[in-house]
């Protein structure tokens, strides 16, 4: 069963990572079931973000961060860190959603100094991605934008990460088009994936 658990987290991260809320709300569902049934306590905080953030990506901000932050605080209950950046990154999608978009740069302030202090590396360009979407939505000075950006290239390639250097390259490009077409000045609207 807990075997069971793992395959529904990786089904689930992998729903997120290409951007299918549906299939994503679909598996934390079965996740959230499957660990109320085993008492699986991480799996079931795991649904709980998986679940919010589908909820966010599907239009419904309020009721998705409220599931999220139950299950990044029940996360943390467990004395797991493992999975935080990642998860921390998946907050500060949906806070963006919901305009709040000051708060989305503190979480990924926040995954980025775990991603540090643990050495949890592997999420890194998104991470440095992220943050330049959320810089150009608040109209942070270019120079701080495009360095994020270019970080974030820079990470995929040094870890071989060929779709998360190609979706860092995608962003920064549309970036790029918008401030050259003058479409951009204070608030960028930079796809979030």
């Amino acid at each position: 069963m807990y075997g069971l658990g793992l395959a529904l987290w990786f089904t689930g991260f992998l729903g997120h990572f290409e951007r299918n809320p549906g299939e994503v709300e679909r598996v934390a569902s079965d996740l959230i079931e499957l660990s109320t049934r085993q008492n699986f306590a991480s799996w079931l905080a795991g649904g709980e973000v998986l679940r919010g953030w589908a909820r966010c990506a599907l239009g419904d901000t309020a009721k998705g961060i409220s599931w999220m932050l139950g299950g990044l605080d029940d996360w943390r209950a467990t004395g797991s860190m493992l999975w935080m950046p990642y998860l921390l990154a998946q907050k500060a999608e949906a806070l963006h959603l919901a305009d709040r978009t000051s708060e989305a740069l503190e979480a990924i302030n926040e995954a980025e100094a775990v991603a540090e202090r643990r050495e949890e590396r592997w999420w890194s360009a998104e991470l440095r991605r992220l943050r330049g979407v959320l810089l150009a939505a608040i109209g942070t000075d270019g120079a701080q934008i495009e360095a994020s950006f270019c970080e974030a290239i820079r990470i995929a390639k040094e870890q071989k990460s060929v779709s998360l250097e190609k979706r860092a390259e995608a962003t920064y490009a549309e970036y790029r088009r918008q401030k050259a077409n003058g479409s951009g000045g204070r608030g960028f609207r930079l796809p979030l994936w």
